[in-house]
């Protein structure tokens, strides 16, 4: 069996708005659009293959982006709450792609410069503004639709550029990538626990349902069977695809 690549996890990304907004406020769409391209980028960074659904801003959108999370198989979601978003647009992708969610809270910067936001004078530019700045309105609304609806979820809180936002962010891909691991993981079981420790046993079946994970028990005859018909560059062979894999960068000769 050939070894999974780790860097193979897909993660889903979608950001939310209303269709509504884009005719009203000149620009906005795009300047959200851009932000969600910054979050893919940075996310792209932690190794990881991501699943952009773009800005969802409709019902059709919300169930086209929870079927293409599903036919692509992505290990988690991550939500951009990009500005203020109808719920009835962010429940169907969730439900569709039935995997962790994890909300993102993340303005573009740290507080609106409010001098210069009063000094606009124009009352449809300044709404224009303050909804490419309302991440934090929505967020209450998700969460409770998600509460109602029994899915759990995380929310991270910050900025864009917010190294302890990114942080979370971060954990939380690399968490996506052991799922993704262990749920393509075949476990080889060699011989059998003694008869007598039984604090010592895992229940296989148990581990399968929890992780995904298959088991192969094998007898140390096999073992023996299998080593003897295998030469020395097979063996290295195999070692080395041990190291590239699991990123590890040890000399085969050493072993």
């Amino acid at each position: 069996m050939e070894l999974m690549n780790m860097n193979a996890t897909k993660i889903g990304l979608f950001g939310i708005g209303l269709d509504k907004y884009w005719g009203q406020f000149a620009g906005l769409r795009h300047r959200l659009e851009r932000y969600q391209g910054r979050i893919r980028a940075r996310m792209e960074q932690a190794g990881a293959t991501i699943i952009d659904a773009g800005l969802v801003d409709s019902p059709d959108k919300s169930q086209a982006a929870g079927e293409l999370f599903a036919r692509e198989g992505v290990t988690m979601v991550f939500l951009y709450v990009s500005t203020y978003a109808l719920s009835s647009t962010v429940l169907p992708v969730v439900q569709r792609a039935r995997v962790p969610v994890v909300v993102l809270n993340l303005q573009p910067t740290a507080a609106i410069d409010y001098a210069w936001f009063n000094g606009l004078g124009d009352r449809g530019v300044m709404t224009g503004e303050w909804l490419a700045n309302c991440q934090a309105c929505s967020a209450p609304e998700i969460a409770c639709v998600f509460n109602r609806a029994g899915i759990p979820y995380h929310l991270v809180t910050g900025t864009l550029d917010d190294a302890a936002a990114w942080r979370e962010i971060d954990a939380w891909i690399a968490a996506a990538r052991v799922a993704h691991a262990l749920r393509h993981l075949r476990v080889g079981t060699l011989g059998h626990y003694y008869c007598g420790m039984l604090g010592v046993y895992s229940d296989m079946t148990q581990l399968a349902a929890a992780f995904g994970c298959h088991f192969e028990i094998v007898e140390m005859c096999e073992v023996r069977r299998w080593r003897e018909a295998s030469n020395e560059d097979q063996l290295q062979q195999k070692l080395k695809e041990f190291y590239e894999t699991f990123a590890v960068s040890p000399s085969c000769s050493e072993y």
